[in-house]
């Protein structure tokens, strides 16, 4: 069985760090691009960033604050979170998709679809 487990939100100060976490379990992990996600009351789904067979992605809006990396040995991708802003304020999903399906958005910015596995979310909040 597929499962994506992610954890690590919490509520937080303008500026202040955090480190999301989803571990990865029931398919080949090398195979799949990692995706984080997120959504806000009221706004469209963005993709935050992703990894892919070493490549990380990134969305303008979080593009040096923000760092993906991948344990490969404990199947877990992490995303941390510096200098972090109450719009940054969301529910964060990682999800996967098997790497020869891996696409970025035309403006090159990380997919907010076409995802094929979805942990429930870890909500992120900001405070000002």
């Amino acid at each position: 069985e597929v499962q994506l487990v992610d954890s690590g939100g919490g509520l937080v100060q303008t500026g202040g760090s955090l480190r999301l976490s989803c571990a990865a379990s029931g398919f080949t992990f090398d195979d799949y691009a990692i995706c984080w996600l997120r959504q806000a009351p009221g706004k469209e789904r963005e993709g935050v960033s992703c990894i892919s067979e070493s490549s990380a992605y990134y969305a303008d809006s979080v593009k040096g604050r923000f760092t993906i990396s991948s344990d490969n040995t404990k199947k877990t991708v992490f995303l941390q979170m510096n200098s972090l802003k109450p719009e940054d304020t969301a529910v964060y999903h990682c999800a996967a998709t098997p790497a020869i399906w891996f696409s970025v958005s035309d403006d090159g910015s990380p997919p907010r679809d076409g995802m094929d596995y979805w942990g429930k979310g870890t909500q992120v909040t900001v405070s000002s």
